[in-house]
């Protein structure tokens, strides 16, 4: 069951484990027609229940509510199965996608879990007016998405499927950012031995 408590605990935990910095991310879950989202420029150390936001499925969103506020209630109005919504920074997660593609994690539980993860590439100048529809949209048919050079966006039916799809692309992502790097470090080390071999004369 998703309760205030329990989102302030997801969210913490994000930033506990490096998904997020200090202030970073958002965080929501809906209780029937009420969405309680993380406030604007929440700090994950210090936030408390009380400080959530208040939010309706008709749109309306609380005083200082988070920037996406708008997105977590259009992501819950075209999901009606979803129930939370967790938004983050995990750093393999946004590196592996900043050429603009789907991702296609290489690991098993990657490819059990998420075959693709769909890639938005949204304008910065365009980011508030167009995030919102376009997140929701992915959303109605993936769990996971990823906005190119800036986060994840997770959902499920629980805070806690939300949690583990944001944790499973970030290993996912990881292990494609270190399969490369030993890829090329071989591909370095093989062109370096080649060129430095001398022929006998």
């Amino acid at each position: 069951m998703c309760t205030k408590e329990k989102l302030v605990e997801y969210y913490s935990w994000l930033r506990k484990y490096g998904y997020n910095d200090s202030h970073s991310g958002n965080a929501s879950f809906r209780d029937q027609n009420t969405i309680w989202v993380t406030p604007s420029g929440a700090c994950a150390d210090t936030l408390q229940a009380k400080d959530l936001v208040a939010c309706s499925m008709e749109g309306l969103t609380g005083e200082n509510a988070s920037f996406d506020a708008r997105l977590h209630v259009e992501v819950y109005k075209q999901n009606p199965s979803a129930r939370a919504l967790l938004h983050s920074h995990g750093p393999h997660s946004i590196a592996v996608t900043m050429n603009g593609k789907d991702f296609a994690p290489e690991d098993f539980e990657g490819k059990l879990y998420f075959p693709k993860v769909p890639v938005l590439n949204i304008p910065f100048a365009e980011y508030s007016e167009k995030s919102p529809d376009l997140i929701a949209r992915i959303l109605r048919e993936h769990c996971i998405t990823v906005t190119r050079g800036h986060g994840v966006y997770a959902c499920g039916k629980s805070l806690d499927l939300a949690y583990k799809w944001t944790c499973s692309l970030e290993h996912s992502a990881k292990i494609s950012c270190l399969g490369r790097q030993i890829n090329s470090n071989n591909h370095v080390s093989s062109t370096i031995s080649k060129s430095s071999f001398t022929a006998p004369h």
